[in-house]
């Protein structure tokens, strides 16, 4: 889809340029002539209209995202080390394959083309965001600063991994995984006998952390993954789980060292709405489409081809109904 994408906005571009360069031959009929083979013959008119009947709506919507990202969007200097960061990093991984790379999987054929995507991408992300902003309100707001919001927690952890590997049978990783849980456990059970847990955790921790005695300094919610974030606010301070928790990394035996105060509303405000922006998109299908639908009313686009009008009414009809009736 983005090779056909690129190639219909491209046959757009071709088509804007013949017809406003100026050397190309009229037929008696006042048309502008751009393929002639043998006799036969193709007028802007027909290759317009070949356009517009297979591939107009896609051609139509991408033309004018492109233009209008670009006009809300400046590039600036951050934006630009960004892009280039990213080339950067496609050539080092493609090395000698980068042009067929680029070529499969974003359907360019120059660095300037993938210069050109990358550079909309970003602006796409940025639409999405103000769009998903303009849904926020200060109600929205209030009710997570009452419910969710908390001063930020300082923990120490002892992450015991399991041993189980790719190539072992499920026998073998449900073995791994039992011997992990143990190992956790009896930590646990030292623990309650009143060992120390900094020593513990340098002792037996698989973290980077372990020579901190599993210090992981002060977080709150979003920078831990759910399973270790949901049980470190449950704790009290000075309390460590009597399970062990199991994330993706392994089983984690948590320590809640400190929690603060939580933080005025007028402190937190732009952090909680761009948590609650995250959210949203997160969690809403096509949300890229209704977002640039959004921009382009916002900037007043008028599409004055009845048949084209009529189609993109069609497509964005369509994108609404998919979403809602999820």
């Amino acid at each position: 889809m983005k090779k056909t994408i690129y190639y219909l906005v491209c046959a757009s571009l071709i088509l804007l340029v013949l017809t406003g360069c100026g050397k190309i031959p009229k037929l008696k009929d006042g048309s502008e002539l751009i393929i002639e083979l043998d006799g036969l013959k193709m007028t802007t008119e027909e290759f317009y209209e070949k356009l517009k009947d297979s591939y107009g709506t896609y051609a139509l919507i991408n033309s004018i995202d492109e233009l209008l990202l670009n006009k809300v969007y400046e590039t600036d200097d951050d934006l630009k080390t960004e892009i280039e960061a990213q080339i950067t990093t496609m050539k080092n991984q493609f090395g000698s394959d980068f042009e067929d790379a680029i070529s499969y999987y974003y359907g360019v054929s120059t660095e300037k083309e993938l210069y050109d995507y990358i550079e909309v991408s970003f602006k796409r992300e940025y639409a999405i965001n103000d769009y998903a902003e303009t849904l926020i309100d200060d109600e929205d707001i209030e009710e997570y600063y009452n419910e969710k919001s908390i001063g930020d927690i300082k923990a120490s952890h002892i992450l015991i991994k399991s041993e189980a590997t790719d190539d072992m049978t499920d026998e073998e990783k449900e073995e791994a995984e039992e011997e992990a849980l143990k190992t956790a456990k009896e930590i646990i059970k030292k623990l309650d006998d009143g060992e120390k847990f900094e020593d513990l955790a340098k002792e037996y921790s698989d973290d980077s952390s372990a020579s901190d005695g599993g210090n992981l300094g002060y977080f709150n919610r979003g920078e831990m993954v759910s399973e270790f974030e949901d049980a470190a606010i449950e704790l009290e301070v000075g309390k460590y789980t009597e399970k062990p928790v199991k994330t993706q990394f392994g089983y984690h035996i948590i320590l809640k060292t400190d929690q603060k105060e939580k933080p005025e509303l007028s402190e937190i405000k732009d952090d909680i709405k761009q948590t609650l922006v995250d959210e949203l998109i997160a969690n809403t299908e096509n949300i890229s489409a209704f977002a640039l639908e959004w921009l382009r009313e916002e900037n007043d686009l008028k599409i004055y081809d009845a048949e084209l009008k009529i189609k993109y009414d069609h497509y964005m009809n369509e994108q609404k109904s998919s979403n809602t009736s999820e």
